[in-house]
């Protein structure tokens, strides 16, 4: 569970990336999960953009990844999302205490 001033401190990180999936009218299939929990393995820190054809909300989208991803939702912004999870091999994100 992240604190308050972690997820602002996530939350100023994925500002300044870009995103680097599309959620389209396919949804949250299998595929989907596998290709953002490999991202989230390399980079801790993934951007998605929630098209308007998917018929989803950004913030149920999130919620759904976050469980079925094991991860943290950072922020919900528009038709952006951000997840973080902790890499199990190669940290790259030292979070504040």
């Amino acid at each position: 569970m992240l604190t308050s001033k972690q997820r602002a401190y996530l939350r100023g990180l994925g500002n300044g990336c870009p995103a680097i999936m599309q959620i389209g009218k396919g949804g949250i299939s299998e595929n989907l999960i596998k290709t953002v929990s490999d991202a989230l393995e390399a980079r801790e820190l993934v951007k998605l953009t929630v098209l308007e054809n998917s018929g989803e909300e950004p913030r149920a989208v999130l919620n759904a990844l976050c469980e079925a991803l094991g991860a943290e939702g950072v922020s919900a912004v528009g038709r952006k999302i951000v997840l973080y999870r902790e890499s199990k091999e190669k940290k790259t994100i030292e979070l504040p205490k």
